[in-house]
């Protein structure tokens, strides 16, 4: 029976969406006798850690959660914050006559249905319900005309996340052992991370070539109006029909790539401006040709994350942040998608608006047909555009901030491709002159007209290049002819330099992922976010910036797993997975090549070892042998004369000869430092900085001597024991250590200072029911200690100065949350473009951050309160708000006591402290420079998820 004819005799059917806001959504168009409810994206998954795997399972199947041995059979667990989803569920279909999966329809989206039927095992009749778009009439239809779960797209998925669990388990114990505890691989983000390592490494081998040429500024003699200017601007191209060199002439090197053109110096370049100043001057040669600029696609996933970065300051996880909302609350179609394709639906409805904003004469007779350029485009989705018959302009939204912009951006770029081309005129005049040595000088200009802007009226595509020119600037010449006398105003000698390559911005680096073939459109965003969060990748402004953690672990992977991180094998990788989803390929057979090199085979998974021939090794051989990986070496690169960067456990460090001998020098290197800003009188510089210990003096009470020492945590003073001193036991001394005060400094500081800080804390005295007060030097400033109540100090001098009867008085005061002041911003950004708020920079208490009033981001690794600009202000605003309020942990409800043997509890009482020692041992020695990285490593029971 149809659903359309079960609804009609009535009954109750369960809904099921990813999202709870999707839920709240499709709920308004569906009416009585339908339930609607999230899954809240996946219900269960590969297990995170052998704790999750069930008991019947052992050895690598723990490990990994797939059993290997037995046909790649994956483990799934129900994730444990979805228990309590899943029970729900199971009640709400248990009073079901129904189940609709309306999840996503694409692999993500088919295989959580999958999931859903095999976690909940419904006994009703399931249909699997998909759209694109959430509008009323899409999701009616959608009930009406449902499909059977396309089994697969879910095995497609599957074997993805099977590769990636395989790629991520495998090698990320590697990068543990010989680089550093908390790292991970994974079959994309390693790849991306390499090509920012490699664009790095071409910056640091780029040397820059000076040239020079001349501009002139030439007079036509007519006086001048917008339409037909009095004189135009040139560039010399060449002299005696030799072509002068520019930048794209020299190479890498700072040499010239060819000798047939000639490079002026400034010496050269001058002589030849003063030469000319006295010539006569004739146009040589006028070439006009018609000017044509089609519109560009409509959006799919890559171009809108690439537009959204230029022109919104918004990262790749912050577009989709934003997208995903615009379509739960039915705004756009679907933002995860390959295709640039728009229905008869959207065709009908954007050409309505052209004729309705802009006028009939933008409207091109027939509608435009935007077919298909992504190789293996698997969604089958249309384009990214507004939702519904007839498209909502901006302001008829009601939207606000971020989903505005990006909204807009959508509904622009959606309506621009269906209008007529821009035309125009494009114009290139060339200037000839004689110089006094009887040189042939000739001088060349280009000019652009538009006479008609069609789609650009609406949408202009921005540029990776800030000082690219965009496609609607025009500049008009004079109008001038073959033989026309012009005046030379001013001829002038320009120097040039060449620069290196740009580094990759997250719209670049989308894009050539993209032109690569490697990865999904779905997946760059949280690529992106992964190499980001992992550490490995920082922003300075929108660039990118490799750490040099990411340069080991390239090294790394390039010396001993180098086919997994090639670009071409990665693509193969993609091609082979999207022939299993076509079904042209079985999974498991090529799963077993590429984890064990078993027989022989095409494509990727044949490729997975070392060698070629019979012998195809597989993922499982390569991690096998370890020996072969010198840990010291891959994580050691020379800077030059002697100095050798290293990146060891607490972070990259630069030294000069080896340890334990004479003249060995190490300073550790700043952790916002770009790789290729690293040069060798910079190193000399951090050599020569005061490092180790400073020694003060002894205390006249203890005799022991007193140093200085430069920490990970910042500079601080402490007392050297005798040798002789117990460490450890019950009878174990530990040394006085105190941090200094903001005001001193490590070179600077006296005995007698050090003296005073080591007396810290200090006890002021007891209140009136014998609570003993204390004065301390806490991370956050000077403060007062009674019990738990601590109240803050304005002045680090207080703590050896205030008295019984100040603390009292100052406890005597209700207790103050927050900042008694606000501080005065430490800078000045400008207005954001969403808020339309003024932004600035203050200084918090977990460091500084950016604030318009509503939103705070604190400031990230790269950036700094002196070089942040204000376009990397509002990316990091836009960020945040795209994240969302912060959600809060729901408490734990208190374990129910049952009886234990004593045995039991001895051994559990054992493993908690054994855990607890060694929780105690990483936090002590976590290194600030990593923690970010290790910490959230830390908390994960096996390798770090791959993406």
């Amino acid at each position: 029976m149809s659903p359309t004819s079960e609804t009609a005799q009535g009954g109750r059917r369960l809904v099921i969406v990813e999202s709870p806001a999707k839920a709240k959504t499709i709920k308004g168009y569906l009416g009585p006798g339908y339930v609607v409810e999230a899954s809240v994206g996946h219900i269960r998954d590969l297990p995170s850690g052998a704790a999750e795997v069930p008991e019947k399972y052992t050895g690598e199947v723990r490990r990994l959660g797939v059993d290997v041995d037995h046909d790649f059979q994956p483990i799934y667990v129900v994730n444990a914050d979805k228990k309590a989803q899943v029970k729900k569920l199971k009640d709400l279909l248990a009073e079901s006559d129904e189940l609709f999966l309306a999840t996503d329809e694409d692999r993500e989206g088919e295989a959580i249905a999958w999931h859903l039927q095999e976690v909940l095992k419904p006994k009703v009749p399931v249909h699997r319900m998909v759209f694109h778009e959430i509008t009323k009439d899409a999701i009616q239809q959608a009930v009406r005309n449902p499909r059977e779960l396309n089994k697969r797209m879910v095995d497609a998925q599957e074997t993805r996340r099977i590769l990636d669990r395989l790629y991520g388990y495998e090698v990320s114990p590697v990068l543990w052992k010989k680089v550093m505890r908390g790292l991970s691989a994974g079959r994309v983000q390693s790849v991306a991370t390499r090509l920012v390592v490699e664009r790095e490494r071409e910056r640091i081998a780029f040397r820059s070539a000076e040239y020079w040429d001349l501009t002139g500024t030439f007079g036509t003699g007519r006086a001048g109006d917008p339409s037909d200017p009095s004189s135009l601007t040139a560039r010399l191209a060449a002299v005696d029909g030799k072509r002068v060199a520019q930048g794209r002439d020299f190479g890498a090197d700072g040499r010239l790539k060819s000798e047939n053109v000639l490079h002026l110096d400034e010496e050269k370049a001058r002589a030849l401006a003063a030469s000319l100043a006295d010539t006569r001057f004739t146009v040589r040669s006028v070439e006009s040709k018609p000017y044509r600029r089609s519109p560009y696609a409509p959006f799919r996933t890559t171009t809108l994350q690439q537009e959204a970065s230029r022109k919104l300051g918004f990262g790749a996880k912050a577009t989709m942040q934003v997208a995903q909302k615009l379509y739960e609350n039915g705004f756009i179609t679907y933002m995860r998608t390959d295709s640039t394709v728009l229905s008869e639906t959207a065709v009908s409805a954007a050409r309505a608006q052209v004729t309705q904003l802009y006028g009939a004469q933008y409207l091109p007779d027939q509608p435009r047909v935007y077919a298909g350029k992504v190789k293996n485009a698997q969604e089958a989705h249309e384009a990214i555009r507004p939702s519904g018959d007839r498209f909502r302009t901006p302001a008829e939204t009601g939207l606000t901030g971020d989903q505005f912009k990006l909204y807009e951006l959508i509904w622009k770029r959606t309506v621009a491709s269906q209008m007529k081309d821009a035309t125009g005129n494009s114009v290139t005049v060339k200037i000839a002159g004689t110089a006094a040595d009887g040189r042939d000088a000739e001088f060349s200009a280009s000019g652009k007209t538009i006479t008609f802007h069609g789609f650009m009226k609406a949408y202009v595509e921005g540029a990776d290049d800030p000082n690219a020119e965009l496609d609607d600037r025009e500049r008009r010449l004079p109008q001038v002819s073959e033989g026309d006398a012009l005046t030379a105003e001013e001829i002038t000698a320009d120097g040039h330099a060449t620069k290196p390559p740009a580094r990759y911005t997250e719209a670049s680096l989308v894009k050539e992922l993209e032109e690569r073939e490697i990865g999904r459109p779905s997946t760059y965003a949280s690529i992106i976010g992964t190499i980001l969060d992992r550490g490995y990748v920082f922003k300075k402004g929108t660039a990118l910036v490799p750490s040099f953690l990411s340069f080991a672990v390239v090294n790394l992977l390039e010396k001993h797993f180098g086919r997994l991180v090639d670009y071409d094998f990665t693509a193969r990788m993609e091609d082979d997975l999207d022939r299993i989803a076509r079904g042209e390929a079985q999974a498991v057979p090529w799963l077993k090549r590429f984890y064990f090199g078993e027989g022989e085979g095409s494509g990727a998974a044949a490729d997975a070892g070392n060698g070629d021939g019979d012998h195809l090794g597989g993922l499982k051989e390569l991690v096998t042998d370890l020996g072969a990986i010198d840990a010291r070496e891959i994580s050691s690169f020379p800077v030059g004369d002697g100095i050798v960067l290293r990146v060891g456990r607490y972070g990259p460090y630069v030294e000069r000869g080896e340890k334990d001998q004479e003249g060995h020098q190490r300073a550790d290197v700043p952790d916002d430092l770009a790789p290729d800003e690293l040069t060798v009188a910079y190193a000399e510089e951090l050599l020569a900085k005061p490092s180790g210990d400073f020694e003060l003096g002894t205390d006249p009470v203890s005799g022991n001597k007193i140093v200085a020492k430069d920490g990970r945590y910042g500079p601080y003073v402490t007392e050297i024991l005798p040798e002789d001193t117990p460490k450890t036991g019950k009878n174990a001394v530990k040394p006085r250590t105190a941090s200094l005060f903001k005001s001193m400094s490590i070179d600077t500081v006296t005995l007698e200072e050090a003296l005073k800080l080591m007396s810290l804390p200090r006890v002021v005295g007891a209140d009136a029911e014998g609570v003993e007060i204390t004065a301390q030097n806490g991370r956050y400033g000077p403060y007062l200690k009674k019990g738990t109540d601590s109240r803050s100090l304005t002045d680090e001098e207080q703590l050896f100065t205030i008295t019984l009867e100040e603390a009292l008085a100052i406890y005597a005061q209700p207790k103050q949350r927050g900042r008694a002041a606000a501080k005065p911003p430490l800078k000045e950004l400008g207005t954001d473009p969403v808020s339309e708020k003024p932004v600035v920079v203050k200084d918090g208490r977990f460091g500084p951050y950016v604030t318009d009033g509503e939103t705070n981001a604190t400031l990230r690794t790269g950036d700094s309160v002196e070089t942040i600009t204000p376009e990397r202000g509002y990316e990091l605003l836009a960020e945040k708000r795209a994240k969302g309020p912060a959600k809060k942990t729901a408490k734990k409800a208190p374990a129910k006591k049952t009886a234990a043997k004593k045995t039991t509890a001895k051994k559990a009482t054992a493993k908690a402290t054994t855990t607890k020692k060694a929780a105690a041992k990483k936090t002590t020695t976590a290194k600030t420079a990593a923690k970010k990285t290790t910490a959230a490593a830390a908390k994960k029971t096996a390798a770090a998820k791959p993406e």
